[in-house]
């Protein structure tokens, strides 16, 4: 019996491992033509941002490498989603389309036309689940509408079944008669024409296989000590998995189920508290779709409405703003952050919560300010988790720190980077100073500057804010939303 082939659309599901469209696909029968559309028009201001791109072009670089292996190939093409796969489906004679679920608010109504216009001309299209171990839509509290609160929320859907992953597919892939033409991979033009990318991939391997050796060094080595070293920046105390779930190159059941396997000598689950509360982070992610899923505003607009009429500061020049993003602002673990993202793509966690704050308190700039940033830079870019760290440090979101609660970059320092490793490896210029000025080095005396080869406003920035004025005029702004401010307090 002939069976017509199936256009297997891939997306930010970069792999071949629980991928369940795929399994589909080849369940069904008949030749797969597996696709990847890049889409570069819309309104959306959430296109693929410069380090996303990179990222990007590697893995699937990895992906079709992977397929061939498999006797397929990865069809790469560009334009309007719809029409590419409109085109490709008139052209392979395909009689149904699968797809992975991807639950931005763009995404979603794109899909869901997408479906429509198949359907109407006869061709089967499905969607499948393999980004998230729950859905947005399946979960809701006991009235039915949306958690807003993580720890709730995580509590219900730790009650909730598992799905286990399903594995890769161990044979040749049905190949069709003829495969339809593919844009080279160099023409989609992900690389950054200037190399600035370069410093990005002594740090990262993208790809499934690159995932996979993160998850299984992060299982071997640090997952048991996650609850004691996940906020220290210059220790391998995470898992450094967030670009890989992005991209699809791993997924969360497959981390799920490795996490249990560590169980399996102990009969204990999870087996550690660091494993727990490795777990619970892969809860925020989950948290986080779950919340873009029911507040599609969210990435532009905060969730907390007062907060739209928040007296933010203004920075006409963009001169405060530009300091932040090139880690110029006189704060050494500020600065060590910013630059750790332009040099790698990525932040630290803890670093990330201290240098949100510092934006949108000590410097009173917007929260979309630096979402926008983050977009831009971050090689693990996700807008449901993007979103809500920001609004959460800017005090406008779920479950958010309140805006009261200013974090102390110099306290932070001291406390989560006592030694100053990460600072003398990102700011290398402050390389000699003692460790008890190193977080605040206008307060050594000028001998132990001198000594240091630091010269304030020269090699290295003042201060560009006090930081006890700076957060005095933050909880002045908050107080004008008529709210009260409660009790107040460095963190």
């Amino acid at each position: 019996m002939h069976v017509s082939p199936t256009l297997l659309w891939f997306r930010q599901d970069l792999r071949l491992a629980d991928n369940a469209a795929l399994a589909a696909a080849i369940s069904r029968g008949g030749p797969v033509i597996p696709v990847f559309i890049l889409e570069e028009a819309g309104r959306s201001p959430w296109r693929l941002g410069g380090a996303s791109r990179s990222w990007l072009h590697h893995s699937l670089a990895a992906l079709a490498g992977a397929l061939e292996e498999r006797g397929s190939t990865l069809i790469l093409a560009q334009g309007p989603s719809q029409r590419v796969v409109e085109a490709l489906v008139s052209s392979t004679g395909a009689g149904a389309v699968y797809w992975n679920r991807r639950y931005e608010p763009e995404g979603i109504a794109r899909d869901a036309a997408i479906k429509a216009a198949l359907g109407a001309k006869g061709v089967e299209a499905k969607s499948f689940n393999s980004a998230l171990l729950f859905e947005p839509h399946t979960i809701a509290n006991k009235t039915g509408r949306p958690f807003q609160v993580f720890t709730p929320f995580w509590r219900y859907c730790q009650t909730l079944p598992m799905a286990e992953p399903v594995p890769a597919p161990r044979g040749r892939i049905a190949a069709p008669v003829r495969w339809p033409d593919s844009v080279p991979l160099p023409d989609l033009k992900l690389l950054p024409a200037r190399g600035w990318d370069r410093g990005f991939y002594p740090f990262w391997t993208p790809g499934e296989a690159g995932a996979h050796l993160r998850l299984k060094t992060f299982l071997s080595q640090a997952i048991h000590r996650y609850d004691e070293e996940r906020d220290i920046p210059s220790a391998e105390g995470v898992s450094r998995l967030s670009p890989h779930l992005h991209f699809g190159e791993v997924g969360p059941r497959q981390i799920w189920a490795a996490v249990r396997g560590l169980s399996a000598s102990s009969g204990v689950f999870p087996p550690s508290r660091g494993a727990s509360k490795f777990l619970a982070e892969v809860g925020w992610r989950e948290f986080a779709h779950h919340l873009l899923f029911h507040f599609p505003t969210t990435p532009e607009q905060p969730l907390r409405t007062e907060f739209a009429a928040f007296p933010w500061a203004e920075d006409p020049q963009g001169r405060r703003l530009q300091a932040w993003q090139r880690g110029r602002t006189g704060y050494p673990l500020i600065d060590a952050g910013m630059r750790q993202l332009w040099a790698c793509g990525w932040m630290h966690n803890r670093v990330r919560m201290v240098v949100a704050s510092f934006l949108v308190k000590h410097l009173r700039l917007s929260w979309n300010h630096g979402a926008a940033w983050f977009w831009d830079t971050l090689v693990d870019a996700d807008l449901a988790s993007n979103t809500l760290g920001w609004q959460w440090s800017a005090g406008c979101g779920a479950d958010a720190a309140p805006y009261f609660r200013v974090f102390a970059p110099v306290l932070q320092g001291e406390k989560f980077d006592p030694k100053g490793h990460y600072v003398r490896q990102w700011v290398p210029e402050l390389a000699r100073l003692p460790d008890d000025v190193l977080h605040q080095p206008w307060q050594a005396a000028p001998s132990v500057l001198a000594r240091a080869g630091v010269t304030l406003g020269e090699t290295y920035p003042r201060p560009i804010v006090d930081h006890a004025t700076a957060r005095a005029e933050a909880l002045e702004a908050f107080k004008s939303l008529r709210r009260g401010a409660g009790e107040s307090g460095d963190a």
